[in-house]
């Protein structure tokens, strides 16, 4: 006899393509698929909305489906769909090409390429940099994250789940301390000076100045759980790049395009000037393009034809980041980020003073992160109250994204367009969730 079909709803329907069809390789963090997204918010294949605090993995800084962006987004598409920029160029390739280089803050001639996503901007900056000084060796960071590449998860510091059982890795990396003011044990004292010190202590010891062709580093670290490091450092450690003929690399992947609360967190610092800037993510708010914008002689230091691809530069996602660059402007979104942010920290500091498992409230504008921690004195990571805290979230309605080394940071990456009785709204389940986790964990 023929079993009944038993109907499901579309949630566990979803859930049975995605352990059916996907492999289990891939994580997700909030188990709903979502059918429809505006601003800051999404609703699900059930039809429940969501305040959206994650935005893609800081994609969406001007909002999800700006109509300006589908806009120029549709308008292309009617025009010309794709060439492959070796064939024939295209213009909205030139022209994203003309505004990064005006945007970017290095100083004289600047060229760009176009890619499609960070892990291959990160790729291609290391090739250049190899190609302009002649050298192998390059320097990263403890907390760093730069793609899932071979090279990417090579750079990255993260063991478990990045790089676990994909070895061998990229030879000629060398790791250097990233200044963490929360968790350093030399507080007090100059981290950053002591974090270049080390650089150069590590030239005498690890590897040969005149071997180093770049150093690789995120201004503010998005995996590594928005650490962001003392203000002297970055100064420092480009000084120690130009004076060694070293390429000095800001991967701005997360941290750019308004985030910070300034266009490119490198302008926090005074004439930082970094050699090459790195960009991706909320430049294409969901379509996928990046790019590596840099000085003219070091862009055009690999011969013709050894850098590209098939899809970069594809001219719909060049035509959005143009208008996502335009409404960036306009709205002067940097300094929204900056206002956001700062209403998130003095919210979340209250809520610090009466919690037990909020170590660490930090961030740079729009870029906030919470670091929980089984006590405040050891600040062991407490990572079961972080997956606990981001559940009862989407319970209540708000997506959030974990950071950090050991899986303990809740970072915030709204949209820089959400309202502010919406951020409210979200805060506010953050601290129910926060409060209700401490209880059931005590």
């Amino acid at each position: 006899m023929t079993q009944p079909m038993i109907m499901k709803t579309k949630r566990e329907a979803n859930a049975l393509l995605r352990e059916r069809y996907i492999t289990k390789s891939v994580s997700v963090q909030n188990p709903i698929a979502v059918v429809r997204a505006e601003g800051a918010k999404l609703w699900d294949e059930e039809g429940r909305e969501y305040i959206d605090f994650a935005g893609g993995i800081g994609v969406m800084n001007v909002g999800h489906s700006h109509p300006e962006v589908i806009a120029a987004i549709k308008d292309q598409a009617d025009r010309l769909f794709h060439t492959c920029f070796h064939v024939t160029m295209n213009e909205p390739y030139l022209q994203l090409a003309e505004q990064l280089c005006r945007i970017a803050p290095i100083a004289g001639d600047k060229k760009a390429l176009l890619v499609n996503t960070g892990a291959e901007a990160v790729e291609n900056a290391v090739k250049i940099a190899r190609s302009f000084t002649g050298r192998s060796a390059l320097i990263a960071f403890e907390g760093a994250f730069h793609g899932r590449t071979m090279l990417g998860i090579s750079l990255t510091s993260k063991v478990n789940p990045y790089k676990t059982g994909f070895g061998p890795f990229v030879p000629e990396i060398y790791r250097m301390p990233f200044p963490n003011p929360y968790r350093s044990e030399l507080a007090g004292q100059d981290l950053g000076k002591q974090a270049v010190e080390t650089i150069v202590q590590a030239f005498e010891t690890y590897v040969d100045a005149n071997q180093v062709a770049a150093v690789i580093v995120e201004p503010v670290q998005g995996e590594g759980g928005f650490i962001v490091p003392p203000p002297n450092f970055f100064p420092l450690l480009r000084n120690v790049c130009r004076e060694r003929g070293i390429v000095f690399i800001l991967d701005e992947v997360q941290s750019g395009f308004a985030r910070t609360g300034k266009m490119f967190a490198a302008e926090h610092y005074e004439a930082l000037d970094p050699d090459l800037i790195l960009v991706a993510k909320s430049l294409g708010a969901g379509l996928p393009i990046a790019a590596v914008v840099g000085k003219a002689d070091i862009m055009d230091a690999p011969p013709v034809g050894s850098l590209g691809g098939t899809y970069g530069g594809n001219p719909l996602a060049a035509a959005g980041a143009l208008k996502v660059i335009e409404v960036m402007e306009r709205e002067q979104l940097p300094a929204r980020a900056e206002t956001l942010g700062q209403q998130c920290v003095s919210f979340l500091r209250e809520l610090q003073k009466q919690s037990t498992i909020i170590g660490d409230v930090r961030g740079q504008g729009a870029m906030i992160a919470i670091e929980l921690v089984k006590d405040r004195e050891t600040k062991e990571p407490y990572s079961e109250a972080t997956a606990l805290v981001t559940k009862k979230c989407l319970e209540y309605g708000l997506i959030t994204v974990k950071a950090g080394v050991y899986s303990n940071v809740i970072r915030l990456l709204f949209p820089l367009v959400i309202s502010e009785d919406l951020l409210r709204q979200g805060l506010q389940v953050i601290a129910r969730a926060v409060k209700e986790a401490e209880e059931e964990l005590r």
